[in-house]
């Protein structure tokens, strides 16, 4: 069993970044992304926190808009007009989850397709599923960097997802089904769950349950990719993966943290450089 380093993966991946950057800076072009918060939600503000400190990290400028929890939709939309046109800014990301009082699908709209460095945007998504697309959501591009860090083959395997969500589950199929993968999604109305996820050569948990995915449900020699983000009992950080009973079962493990989590905030980094090389075309 060997474990997958997202740390050293993600390590790799900034360093090209800032090199670019760097180039792109010698060529006279600045690259920014506009962080937008609402709200006093303290995971959000640990997010927002780490993606400035990664832009600090590659050379990106940032530029953070922390609003209240009373801002209205309207509001956000005109600070999003303004965004959406401000040549300083490459691309706009919008922390969700938003207040409850904001519609998120229309804050997600009114983000220009081509700044919409989450890949959320209706237009975006779309791109992803003819496959000719500029950016993809953050977490699923980080599952298809570390696999090709660690060289392992998606062509031809047995790939299931557990989980449907637009930001993970369902761009996550869509990536392993264009890299030749042969791909289930699995979701709470999957019927007998645990037949299915043994099948997989390549198994990718995002349900957020701790210690959902047990050593029964995993196939000898998998490779398991554990996406939750959850507290145990204890309150302890841990997986959606019973990562001590599973980790003897598989080829290659994502520990939680310091798996997919450190390739999230690296993939948004990616996807900014992008948008900035885009706009200089």
């Amino acid at each position: 069993m060997q474990i997958i380093d997202g740390k050293a993966v993600s390590a790799a991946v900034r360093d090209r970044i800032k090199a670019e950057v760097l180039e792109l800076k010698s060529k006279g072009k600045q690259t920014g992304l506009a962080v937008i918060i609402v709200g006093e939600d303290p995971a959000s503000k640990v997010y927002v926190s780490n993606k400035k400190k990664g832009c600090e990290q590659v050379g990106i400028n940032s530029f953070e808009y922390a609003l209240p929890e009373e801002t209205t939709t309207e509001e956000l939309l005109t600070l999003i007009g303004e965004l959406n046109n401000d040549d300083k800014v490459d691309g706009i990301l919008c922390q969700l989850p938003l207040p409850k009082h904001i519609d998120e699908q229309t804050v997600i709209n009114s983000i220009v397709p081509e700044k919409d460095v989450d890949a959320f945007h209706p237009t975006n998504t779309g791109h992803i599923m003819i496959g000719d697309y500029s950016f993809l959501p953050c977490t699923p591009a980080g599952i298809i960097e570390m696999l090709n860090f660690y060289n392992i083959e998606i062509s031809g395997k047995e790939c299931v997802v557990i989980g449907r969500s637009n930001i993970v589950g369902k761009p996550m199929a869509m990536l392993l089904l264009q890299n030749s993968g042969t791909v289930t999604v699995c979701h709470s109305k999957t019927a007998d769950l645990s037949d299915v996820t043994k099948r997989a050569d390549i198994l990718v948990s995002a349900v957020g349950k701790a210690n959902f995915v047990t050593a029964e449900m995993v196939k000898d020699g998998a490779v398991v990719i554990d996406v939750g983000m959850n507290r145990n009992a204890e309150g302890k950080l841990c997986g959606d993966v019973d990562f001590e009973a599973v980790k003897d079962k598989c080829s290659f493990i994502t520990p939680v943290p310091g798996g997919v989590g450190p390739m999230t905030i690296t993939m948004l980094l990616n996807n900014t450089l992008t948008a900035s090389k885009n706009r200089i075309k």
